[in-house]
């Protein structure tokens, strides 16, 4: 800084003194400036800055005395804004005369060249440190800037990235500033190798890895592309590898990471100490175990003579932990001791465990919810305000609030009450998701080429958790128009009740068959009492009157246009016994009108932790279907049940099985439409949809018609999406299906069952379950039909 004379025409002692202040200003050195009374202040050179802001930093008013101390002061304090990037004082006569060069202000900051990074994220980053349209131009900032998105071009393996910054002046003192990126290509991992490693091969190692060298998917994954974040993940796993298989002091004592000249390859080496393998020689329990040692020490997944697993003592230690959270104790601090005994390779743990305060909850808060209202995700909830705390039924209450399906994520903290030591709040976060969806569904055969179906539906309607829909399937084969309402509350016990009316016309579900049409009305009515927090048991009635048409000797069909064939000998029957058939010669149509009451009996249990991604749980459903009265006399029984389990990391293996059963009661036959089908997504892919089971002869050739037995097992390995992270809404997996349908008098053989084996994607869209699949039938017969490719969408498993 500089304290400038006047290069005005004064006095010669004026001008003395000026300078004298700036020599004291320069040289740190006192010098005695003879002060003189301002009349007036001026301030030259600014453009954007008003005038006032430099009156209020200077320490020197018109009708003060100006001094050598107070100039000083003054030019400190204009170039402490950062405003200015000059600043002299200088005095005609009376007056002081602030002038100022101003720092060129930022009119933009863009990016060119710029594909690894997101733009606004960049902008948002700049802004954040100061670098932002409008803001002042500091170059410092922008070398900071610059080298930063160097870093960051480095830390992903592009290290051949250039960052060239350039600023352009422009009018009104201000300045564009452009990062102009040329990123290369990215650098990659040629070679993985491990020194001192003996128990596991180099091989067994690298397939514990997420960092590889270059292969048929990595384009896509850029596992090949080397990062600090990923290898210091991977060093934490082969850490976790060892630890788990005996090796207490097993170390990663260091890597080395290096690039070749031309900056395209990375060689990794990774130096590992393995140690020796390990066993428990015992594991004990001491502290404040609250008369409960058996029952914590049954916790224990380790036992004596086992080998070391550094992952059995961390779930060990966690599920004592959480069993003290079910008696109150939020914090209890449970620590494992290792006791070494290097000599017999042994290792004793002493399980310190401290309980703390028994804590209760004050409040449950609710966040997120901007449409459903806090009461349908309170009511949920089994863990109640002004009650201890219970770690399970927090986690329960997580589990029915993400069983709604009404949101995407369900997140639950328990911060502890500022100020207090034995309160927790339970904030529950969610995000919610569209609950209105659309259902279709298409296959593609070389018979029928596309069929299409679909239908639209409304969940939690207006927020209230209530199910309000008008479903409308318009399918080739069939056509319904419903009405729906649930209130899973009628009551504040959790009683649920079920409304239905529907009218639904059905064809037969495959080209080149014989023809015939059902008509079905009716409506029901259903409640569900719930008996556990797991378990659900149902009640209903109903009404149904179901019309069958049937066509026959049809030589020459209506109006000459060949509309139908012949309809299946099963639906001709069925006609006969319920309506009898006219006798025709030709051309005929002839019906069947039945009413019947069916009455409903179900029991549900679901324990998984979600409803349209799960990972872990069960899920179960039982029902039964009985015609009792009315001119249909049968039953129907239906058992489901799915089983989800983590295996290797974020992989899950996904089980459902189905076994369907339903005969005529009181001599009278089973309703053929009500028959159950296999084939196609749902059931067994890599055939054709509605297509195995039993047949029925007509003029027109084969009919599928279904059966009243069936038997469906399907199993799925299902894992995250290359590139989609940890996000479950989209899914890869690999399957095997099985199953088939038989007739009344035939039994059930597994000999019978046809096989698939293939690959599909699924994905949670905003408009509903997406689910794609190739099958391939394993063991299909001449008459069955293969259709290889399917895809649904609004189906769950």
């Amino acid at each position: 800084m500089k304290l400038h004379s006047a290069r005005i025409t004064l006095p010669s002692f004026s001008r003395h003194v000026i300078a004298a202040a700036a020599f004291a200003l320069c040289t740190g050195q006192a010098s005695a400036v003879e002060p003189f009374v301002v009349k007036d202040i001026r301030v030259e050179g600014i453009q954007r800055t008003e005038a006032g802001t430099v009156f209020s930093y200077l320490p020197v008013r018109v009708g003060e005395t100006f001094t050598d101390d107070k100039g000083a002061s003054a030019i400190k304090a204009l170039y402490a804004t950062g405003f200015f990037k000059d600043v002299r004082i200088e005095a005609e006569g009376d007056v002081l005369v602030v002038m100022v060069e101003e720092r060129p202000a930022i009119a933009s900051v863009d990016f060119s060249g710029i594909k690894e990074f997101d733009k606004d994220q960049l902008t948002k980053a700049l802004k954040e440190i100061g670098l932002a349209e409008s803001r002042i131009f500091d170059r410092s900032l922008v070398d900071r800037a610059e080298q930063e998105l160097k870093r960051q071009y480095l830390s992903r393996g592009l290290y051949g990235a250039k960052v060239t910054t350039t600023v352009t002046p422009i009018e009104r003192n201000r300045v564009n500033i452009n990062f102009s990126v040329d990123e290369g290509d990215a650098a990659r991992i040629k070679q993985i190798t491990f020194v001192g490693n003996k128990v596991y091969s180099d091989k067994q190692l690298r397939n514990l890895l997420s960092l590889t060298t270059p292969g048929w998917f990595t384009w896509y994954t850029k596992a090949d592309q080397y990062t600090k974040q990923k290898l210091a993940g991977d060093i934490e796993t082969i850490k976790s590898h060892y630890l788990n298989s005996g090796y207490l002091e097993a170390q990663v004592e260091s890597t080395q990471v290096s690039i070749s000249p031309d900056k395209k390859n990375i060689y990794i080496t990774i130096n590992i100490n393995e140690g020796e393998k390990y066993r428990v020689a015992d594991v004990k329990l001491e502290g404040e175990l609250l008369g409960r040692e058996q029952e914590l020490k049954s916790l224990v997944d380790l036992k004596k003579g086992d080998i070391y697993s550094g992952e059995k003592l961390a779930e060990s230690v966690k599920k004592i932990s959480e069993r003290m959270g079910t008696f109150g104790y939020a914090f209890a601090n449970v620590n494992a001791n290792p006791d070494i005994n290097r000599e017999k390779r042994e290792v004793t743990f002493t399980v310190f465990i401290d309980p703390g305060k028994r804590v209760y909850v004050r409040r449950v808060n609710v966040s997120g919810n901007t449409v459903t209202r806090d009461e349908v995700v309170r009511r949920e909830f089994r863990q109640f305000e002004s009650s201890w705390y219970d770690g399970d039924k927090i986690k329960n209450s997580r589990n029915r609030v993400d069983r709604l399906g009404y949101f995407n994520e369900v997140n639950i903290d328990t911060p502890e009450v500022p100020g207090t030591t034995d309160q927790v709040d339970v904030n529950v976060a969610v995000v919610e998701k569209p609950t209105g969806t659309l259902s279709l569904g298409a296959g593609f055969s070389s018979s029928e080429k596309v069929s299409l179906s679909g239908s639209i539906h409304q969940a939690n309607a207006f927020g209230s958790g209530k199910d309000i829909g008008v479903d409308v399937n318009t399918s080739k084969y069939n056509r319904t128009i419903a009405f729906s309402h649930t209130d899973p509350y009628v009551t504040d016990d959790g009683i649920s009740r079920s409304l239905s009316l529907y009218y639904r016309t059905s064809r037969p579900p495959l080209v080149n068959t014989g023809e015939y049409k059902i008509v079905t009305a009716g409506g029901s009515i259903t409640h569900g009492i719930p008996f556990t927090d797991l378990d659900t048991v149902f009640f209903g009635v109903g009404i149904e009157k179901t019309k069958v048409e049937v066509y026959r000797n049809f030589g020459t069909a209506v109006g000459g246009n060949g509309a139908y064939s012949d309809s299946p000998q099963v639906y001709l029957d069925y006609v006969r016994d319920f309506g009898g058939l006219a006798t025709c010669a030709v051309n005929c149509i002839d019906t069947a009108s039945t009413t019947g009451f069916p009455l409903t009996v179900a029991w549900q249990r679901d324990s998984r932790d979600s409803v349209l991604t799960p990972s872990t749980g069960q899920y179960q459903r039982a029902n039964l279907e009985l015609g009792a009265f009315g001119d249909q006399r049968y039953y129907r029984a239906v058992y489901q049940y799915q089983h989800f389990r983590p295996v290797f990391r974020d992989l899950t293996l996904a089980f459902n099985g189905e076994l369907d059963y339903g005969a005529g009661l009181g001599n009278k036959p089973y309703p053929v439409f009500k028959n159950f089908y296999a084939g196609g997504i749902g059931s067994v892919r890599g055939f054709e949809g509605s297509s195995l089971g039993p047949t029925s002869s007509s003029t027109n050739g084969v009919d599928f018609i279904g059966g009243p037995k069936r038997i469906i097992a399907n199993l799925e390995l299902q894992l995250p999406f290359p590139g989609s992270g940890k996000d479950r809404s989209l899914r890869w997996f690999t399957f095997a299906d099985a199953g088939n349908v038989f007739a009344e008098n035939e039994k059930i053989k597994l000999g019978e069952l046809r096989y698939s084996v293939g690959l599909g994607i699924s994905w949670i869209s905003p408009i509903g379950p997406l689910k794609i699949s190739y099958g391939k039938p394993m063991n299909a017969k001449p008459e069955d039909r293969k259709q290889q490719f399917q895809f649904q969408l609004g189906t769950g498993f």
